[in-house]
């Protein structure tokens, strides 16, 4: 049986050099260049950042009291939001983040702000691999232990 190369007159009016899809192969492998352009969200960039700033040793939360409060009837919800307190300004190559935190008593404030911005800057680079420009840190506040409000002492006092 003979084999029909005749084409579709819709597939004769496409130009072969339209489709992204028909190039030929430049080659395999990790030296492989491949076309394209990669857009990384600001959401993405500050996620990477809370994340980060939250490994600090010394940092009890991050945001403000508003946004703490918010952050805890998510938690109870199971949907912690890891950007709160954290605003991040991005470019096609480099990124700028405020971060605010409570910091534990007892830790040296200055000391934690100082890993806060080294932490965040290293997760921005090595991760999103943008250059950081400035890492701006707001201590908002100082977690004393015992300061939270426990249900068990609540319920202690009504009975």
């Amino acid at each position: 049986m003979a084999t029909d190369t005749t084409t579709t007159p819709a597939a004769q009016n496409v130009p072969q050099a339209a489709s992204r899809v028909n190039r030929p192969l430049g080659g395999r492998g990790p030296e492989a260049h491949t076309e394209g352009k990669t857009t990384i969200a600001e959401g993405v960039v500050a996620k990477v950042a809370g994340i980060a700033a939250r490994e600090v040793t010394g940092v009890y939360a991050l945001g403000g009291g508003g946004a703490r409060a918010l952050g805890a009837i998510r938690d109870a919800m199971n949907a912690t939001d890891l950007t709160q307190g954290v605003k991040v300004e991005v470019g096609e190559t480099q990124a700028a983040a405020d971060v605010t935190i409570v910091v534990e008593y007892g830790a040296p404030i200055q000391e934690v702000a100082d890993q806060v911005r080294a932490r965040v800057a290293g997760a921005i680079n090595r991760l999103v691999g943008l250059e950081v420009v400035e890492v701006n840190v707001d201590v908002n506040d100082v977690h004393i232990p015992g300061d939270e409000n426990n249900d068990a002492e609540s319920e202690k006092r009504v009975q």
